[in-house]
């Protein structure tokens, strides 16, 4: 679905000479739809005689310059920075100008993905109409007294340092925003006005409620500025990232689940794996009959946060009921870990992007509504499930892989590494226990965990993360040119370096450099045998692959996912041509230090004989 919004203001100066009230809404230019829209209301304090100005460079500053800050940020952190530099020159100002003339209330919506980010200084005010019920969405900062209400505690351009108030919250198709100045709310009774927010779900489009709404105001008699400006959500975006992981962070972690428990209408049939960090369930849907409680709740003890576990009823969905799913989510003694949260954020961000394009094939499919239709009660992924097995779990049973068996797997591989990297994304863990055979025929490559995407948390970036024995020697500092440099970051060689361990293990049942411990480092000291040498069925072309895929020189391995695939699929009739042994010197940059010292100590030994025996 398409981001659609219908915006319409409307800003009297009522029965007052000046209107010292402002309002301005922006829109993404084309390649910027990803920062979202802003809008902003702010109401000029009359007393020092320069409020409108205030008004209007508080707003026009906000709105142009959020649109400047870089899309990396969060939308709180962007807001943050401009007003704090607005208010930092209007303070300036009013300091040499005693008493203070530029002050202004100031109101903000941002709408960016699918959630909205409000920020609110001041009195005027921001409602938000859902389902037929309103919600006051910010606090007045005025003295809390009838007669000093209209003396504001905090406005822009008062002080030094501003304190901003910030709400984020999820956004429906449907959400209908009001942001109004105390001209507005002032003048009606509390009724009355929730009444006339009420008609706004009738009212034909956005422009005609604002014009409404600052009507009634004015025939109500208001005696101040009436600016209303309201906003209408008619389609959303695709979740941002800072909406998946805003949600992961107040979403509880379940509890550790067995057999039969039940979230969210979702039974657990079978543990599946749990490497300390993820925690990996098969679980199965079952509709439940009404009034049935289908969450999990809390542990003992445990805070009941907003949006957590909660009990209701829910309508069964008609034909998902025993479709069996893999639930993944973090191992509960990681619950308070924010980074670890951040990282199955960024998973799940990434997965449901993945869905999109041609890699979709390759990959398992992240379900983001539930089948029960509800909202998640814990924080968790769900993927399909899909009958099959990795090709670890058939390595440890003792399968052996015939040559057309090992080119099938690492064609589909190369393929769907070649997908991935076509959108920047670098897996970096392909392994056999990543990579799943389903009986479709479909190879799928699993775990997103710590992929690479130019969006992932710092930390995850710099995780020394994949299995050892199939990290490329950059990533341990090893170079054509030095044993002992700098790691370099992984990049697509990386995913093909692993996918060419990974071959050359199904060919010879052997890893090309020995198996590396999770505590070690990886040695690369020798050039890996032929796999032909080890396995006499495996032709002398695929030989040259694979000792290309698995070379210690990073130039001299496949570039691209495309080229390897090209290569396979070639096969006998334009084979490569063998690859030359790496030299001494590069295997072993000491090697010459080594010999030197060798024929030092020959030549010590010789002389030491000479005066020792030999007549003089």
């Amino acid at each position: 679905m398409t981001f659609e919004i219908d915006i319409g203001f409307t800003s009297l100066p009522g029965r007052r000479n000046i209107n010292e009230d402002f309002c301005a809404a922006m829109l993404p230019e084309p390649g910027s739809e990803g920062m979202g829209s802003i809008a902003a209301i702010a109401d000029g304090v009359s007393a020092g005689g320069m409020g409108k100005e205030a008004a209007q460079t508080t707003v026009t500053s906000l709105v142009r310059d959020y649109f400047g800050t870089p899309e990396t940020w969060d939308t709180t952190v962007a807001l943050d920075r401009i007003i704090a530099a607005q208010n930092t020159w209007l303070a300036g100002i009013n300091r040499r100008r005693q008493p203070a003339m530029g002050l202004t209330t100031l109101t903000a919506l941002v709408l960016r993905g699918q959630s909205y980010t409000l920020a609110h200084v001041g009195d005027s005010r921001a409602y938000l109409l859902r389902g037929g019920t309103t919600v006051q969405l910010t606090n007045d900062h005025v003295v809390p007294h009838p007669d000093f209400k209209h003396q504001l505690l905090r406005s822009v351009g008062a002080e030094d340092h501003l304190m901003v108030d910030y709400l984020q919250g999820d956004l429906h198709v449907g959400d209908v925003f009001v942001l109004v100045t105390d001209g507005v709310h002032g003048a009606l009774r509390a009724s009355v006005f929730e009444a006339s927010l009420g008609q706004l779900t009738e009212s034909g489009n956005a422009q005609d409620a604002s014009q409404q709404l600052v009507s009634v105001a004015l025939t109500a008699g208001s005696l101040d500025n009436a600016t209303a400006l309201v906003v209408r959500v008619l389609g959303l975006l695709d979740a941002t990232l800072q909406d998946v992981n805003r949600i992961a962070q107040t979403l509880p972690i379940p509890p550790r689940l067995k057999v039969g428990e039940v979230i969210d209408g979702l039974s657990v049939t079978a543990p599946v794996a749990d490497n300390g960090i993820n925690v990996i369930y098969q679980v199965k849907y079952v509709a439940p009959t009404p009034g049935t409680d289908v969450s999990v709740l809390p542990p003992e003890g445990a805070e009941l946060v907003r949006g957590g576990p909660s009990r209701r009823s829910v309508a069964p969905t008609p034909g998902s009921s025993g479709k069996r799913y893999a639930l993944k989510t973090l191992n509960p003694a990681r619950a308070h870990d924010e980074q670890e949260r951040a990282m199955l954020a960024h998973e799940s961000w990434l997965a449901s992007r993945m869905q999109t394009g041609r890699a979709a094939e390759h990959l398992v499919r992240l379900h983001e509504q539930l089948p029960s239709g509800r909202e998640r009660s814990a924080f968790y992924l769900l993927y399909d499930w899909h009958s099959g097995e990795t090709l670890q779990r058939q390595i440890d049973r003792g399968q052996l892989f015939s040559v057309q068996q090992a080119l099938g797997v690492a064609t589909q591989a190369a393929r769907a590494l070649g997908q991935l990297h076509r959108q920047c994304v670098i897996h970096r863990d392909i392994k056999p226990a990543n990579l799943h055979q389903g009986e479709d025929g479909v190879l799928r490559l699993l775990d997103l965990g710590v992929a690479l995407s130019g969006r992932e948390p710092a930390a995850m970036r710099r995780l020394h993360a994949g299995t050892p024995s199939f990290i490329n020697p950059e990533q341990w500092g090893y170079s054509a040119a030095s044993s002992d440099g700098p790691e370099e970051l992984p990049d697509a060689q990386s995913d093909l370096f692993a996918l060419g361990v990974t071959l050359y293990q199904l060919l010879t049942s052997k890893l090309p450099y020995g198996e590396v411990l999770p505590y070690q480092a990886g040695r690369y000291y020798r050039d890996p045998q032929a796999p032909s040498r080890l396995n006499p069925q495996v032709p002398i072309w695929l030989d040259h692959i694979v000792l290309k895929a698995v070379a210690r020189d990073k130039r001299r391995r496949f570039e691209t996912a495309e080229e390897l695939l090209l290569a396979l699929e070639r096969g006998a009739s334009r084979p490569l041509s063998a690859p030359q042994p790496t030299p001494l010197i590069q295997r072993d940059p000491a090697a010459i230090w080594k010999l030197a010292l060798v024929l030092s100590g020959l030549f010590n030994l010789l002389l030491v004989y000479w005066l020792l025996f030999l007549p003089k």
